[in-house]
């Protein structure tokens, strides 16, 4: 699938998605390579819920893949909200 057409998948798939190739133990590169550069091209992360962020930083640090873009995106995300709860 290409990069346009993970726009078919909702923030609680790539989440879901990541969180059971992490969980599994199964190593794909290019897998987590394009869903973190999708999610690191998004304007805003405003669709993506807390639990959703949470679970695809902890699948992609599980599977060791390593997504500088992906980790500054949601940590700025994070950090600029007005509260954290």
């Amino acid at each position: 699938a290409g990069q346009d057409r993970l726009n078919l998948f909702n923030p609680q798939s790539l989440s879901n998605i990541s969180w059971a190739f992490a969980t599994a133990g199964v190593s794909h590169p290019q897998l987590f390579n394009k869903i973190g550069n999708h999610i690191a091209g998004q304007d805003r992360l405003n669709l993506f819920n807390p639990q959703s962020l949470s679970n695809i930083s902890w699948a992609f640090a599980t599977a060791g893949v390593s997504h500088p873009q992906l980790f500054n995106k949601i940590g700025n995300h994070i950090a600029g909200q007005d509260r954290l709860n």
